[in-house]
């Protein structure tokens, strides 16, 4: 796999950093679903079905779903757009009118399910002036990190060089990178995410790697220390690959 860059394919190129008024936010939330593999067509079907009467009560927010490919194959994970904070208040109330279909055709199916919030941090992402639509793969890799606020300062700051590296070599593989919040005990901190068209592609190495690329624009010092700084925060790291699925994605303007 390539190394971790990354592509967060949820339109975090809307979203506003942290240090901006708090009405100017925007964060996006995630839901996985865990389901079992006898009741995955039974799943599949309810949630076609929730998608349907989001549609019938005029439902305006987009959800992206994906498809977990590796690591728990049986693993769906949901992706709104990135809104205000207030815009999770407003879909609450909307989404009364179909709280009933999701405890009768997708509850039961159920294994688990977990949710978190994920806030953009573009300034420590590398990304082309146009998003375009979703990837059809991703790569999805998770960082925790040693707890403490001066842990998640050491990552964002290197992060952040090696964006500014990118930039200024016109490096031709864009990532994007988001912080979890809200995300429960045992969480990662950050995520990471590679896009792909193919399998070829996730598989493709990047040319020059990340970290030649670094060295190409600080020097071979500079970009080993700032190699070390994340290796000195992070205490693990997993990844897995999820796939674009548009049948089961909900997209306002489609009836």
């Amino acid at each position: 796999m390539k190394i971790s860059t990354v592509w967060l394919a949820l339109a975090f190129a809307l979203a506003c950093t942290g240090a901006q008024a708090a009405d100017n936010v925007r964060v996006i939330r995630d839901f996985t679903d865990m389901v079992a593999p006898a009741d995955q067509q039974a799943y599949e079907a309810g949630t076609k079905n929730f998608n349907q009467c989001l549609h019938q009560h005029g439902f305006k927010y987009n959800w992206t779903a994906w498809t977990h490919e590796t690591g728990d194959t049986y693993s769906y994970s949901y992706v709104s757009d990135p809104v205000p904070w207030a815009s999770f208040d407003a879909m609450d109330t909307a989404i009364k009118a179909c709280l009933g279909v999701i405890k009768s055709d997708v509850n039961p199916h159920l294994k688990s399910e977990s949710s978190a919030f994920l806030q953009a941090m573009p300034e420590l992402s590398h990304q082309p002036k146009d998003m375009g639509p979703a990837s059809p793969f991703i790569e999805v890799t998770y960082f925790t990190l040693k707890s403490g606020h001066q842990a998640a300062e050491t990552f964002m700051a290197a992060a952040k060089k090696i964006a500014a590296a990118a930039t200024k070599s016109n490096w031709p593989h864009y990532y994007q990178i988001g912080r979890l919040v809200d995300a429960g005990d045992g969480a990662p901190d950050f995520i990471l995410v590679i896009p792909g068209k193919s399998w070829a592609d996730l598989g493709t190495e990047p040319d020059p790697g990340v970290w030649k690329m670094v060295e190409n624009v600080y020097g071979k010092s500079e970009a080993a220390a700032i190699r070390q700084s994340i290796g000195d925060v992070v205490t693990k790291e997993s990844s897995h690959v999820d796939s674009y699925n548009a049948e089961l994605s909900y997209i306002a303007s489609s009836k």
